[in-house]
């Protein structure tokens, strides 16, 4: 039986600026094309982030022997939520557009409900599909500016099968926090902060991020531009969509599980949109709300008590 608790304001909250923060993430990215190489910023993402955090979480690095009986585990969290899902989504934004990237995560509730029902034995309910489909509809207005016609004229590249790839990857790395080995659950696993748990999976990960720099050096050659802009860009990207939307996103998903938390994912590209509306100096229009109520409308059904 699941131990996931029903969800409440406080965890809606943590749940929600996560998706804020990564829309961010999105369009920075975008901006940085041509001046950092993608998967470079990926590591010098994580390796600011982890030396921000190693204050809090170093602690956890001295027990050589809990690190030692997990190192599978952890690695597998650092691969696949720092070292592939970020990377992935800098290398699709040179070839795809923020807005095809946020919509492409906006599916995240189809992986997650399907990778629990092959992987995990967690089948979907009725009302998760449901849910599922208001929620898609919702981010479909968004993207369509309230126009159907408009999805017909959507062009989609190389990059948004890496977007693809990036969102499989953000899902069971989701699965497996909700879900991990029975070492990593009380009392077996050590008394582990966020801070310290969080610092382990970046310490794991940067060893994938480091290999993958390596490897875009030796087959790519772009450089970086340094400006005031770049420096602007990696602050941004530590501490928001890393530090601060991994911890919300964490707790969240252990109080009430991989299958709701990712339906708050589809606020990405309404949150999207009201930037890029922002940054136009236009005001948000009448789908914006529509779009909202329709998300909103299905994280309530999705996560209400079987």
């Amino acid at each position: 039986m699941s131990t996931h608790q029903p969800l409440s304001l406080r965890t809606a909250l943590l749940l929600t600026l996560p998706p804020l923060l990564w829309a961010g993430n999105a369009v920075v990215g975008r901006l940085a094309v041509g001046a950092v190489p993608p998967v470079a910023l990926n590591f010098a993402r994580w390796l600011l982030a982890f030396a921000l955090l190693w204050p809090l979480g170093r602690a956890a690095w001295r027990d050589r022997a809990a690190l030692r009986a997990r190192w599978p585990y952890l690695s597998g969290l650092g691969l696949l939520g720092m070292g592939s899902y970020n990377a992935l989504q800098y290398l699709a934004l040179h070839t795809s557009t923020p807005l095809n990237v946020t919509l492409i995560a906006a599916s995240s509730p189809v992986w997650m409900l399907g990778i629990g029902a092959v992987l995990y034995g967690v089948h979907p309910r009725r009302q998760d599909l449901l849910g599922a489909a208001l929620s898609l509809l919702g981010v479909a207005l968004v993207i369509a500016h309230g126009e159907p016609e408009r999805l017909l004229a959507l062009r989609f590249s190389p990059g948004d099968l890496l977007m693809l790839l990036a969102m499989f990857s953000w899902c069971l790395y989701s699965w497996m926090l909700a879900r991990p080995p029975s070492s990593m659950r009380a009392p077996e696993r050590p008394a582990w902060g966020w801070a310290e748990f969080l610092s382990l999976q970046m310490g794991f990960g940067l060893v994938w991020c480091a290999a993958a720099t390596g490897v875009e050096a030796l087959v790519s050659d772009a450089q970086w531009h340094w400006s005031p802009a770049v420096f602007a860009i990696l602050a941004y990207v530590a501490v928001g969509p890393s530090l601060i939307a991994y911890y919300c996103w964490g707790q969240g998903v252990a109080t009430v599980g991989p299958a709701i938390a990712a339906f708050f994912v589809n606020l990405t590209p309404l949150f999207a949109a009201l930037m890029s509306t922002a940054l136009l100096g236009e005001a948000p229009h009448w789908y914006h709300a529509a779009a909202f109520g329709l998300i909103v409308g299905g994280i309530v059904i999705s996560s209400r008590k079987r």
